[in-house]
């Protein structure tokens, strides 16, 4: 009996590097504090379990601390396409508030569709949906990189990562 082939295989995920984060919430609270068009201002951003809560006197100031966290987000390679933005609330003590929620993990709805994309290359892979993320694994190599590439052109509303390629 000859030997099988090992399949290769490799993870999609979809997951935000919370120190990042974190570090981005910091620098964006010490512009703010820092600039001009913020002085006497209430505008702040902090971390609610996994949400983003943002809170300024009004929408253009909302609007405003909003770019800046995007900006900072960004050049720690936090993506923003894992961003579900809320919507604008009144906070009282005259101030807006909006909830950003950080997509961790792929939904079963994207699981899904990206699974279905993936059968539709009609390439010999297999996939299964470990809780929050996706195995795919084949026996050829090139017919992994194909999914890879095809993956990345994809956009499922967040962004998607691929680990532990082996």
């Amino acid at each position: 009996m000859g030997i099988l082939a090992k399949d290769e295989s490799f993870d999609v995920v979809s997951k935000v590097n919370m120190q990042e984060v974190d570090n981005a919430i910091n620098q964006t609270n010490k512009e703010i504090q820092q600039r001009y068009d913020f002085k006497n201002s209430k505008a702040a951003v902090s971390l609610e379990e996994d949400a983003l809560k943002i809170v300024a006197e009004d929408d253009f100031r909302l609007k405003s601390v909003i770019d800046i966290l995007q900006t900072k987000l960004l050049r720690r390679q936090v993506p923003i396409q894992n961003l579900d933005y809320g919507k604008l609330e009144n906070a009282g003590g005259g101030t807006v508030r909006q909830m950003i929620k950080l997509k961790q993990g792929l939904e079963a709805e994207t699981a899904k569709q990206i699974i279905k994309d993936v059968k539709g290359l009609k390439l010999k892979v297999q996939s299964q949906i470990m809780e929050d993320q996706i195995r795919i694994s084949g026996k050829n190599r090139d017919d992994l990189q194909q999914v890879i590439a095809f993956l990345r052109e994809q956009d499922y509303g967040q962004e998607l990562q691929f680990t532990n390629y082996r």
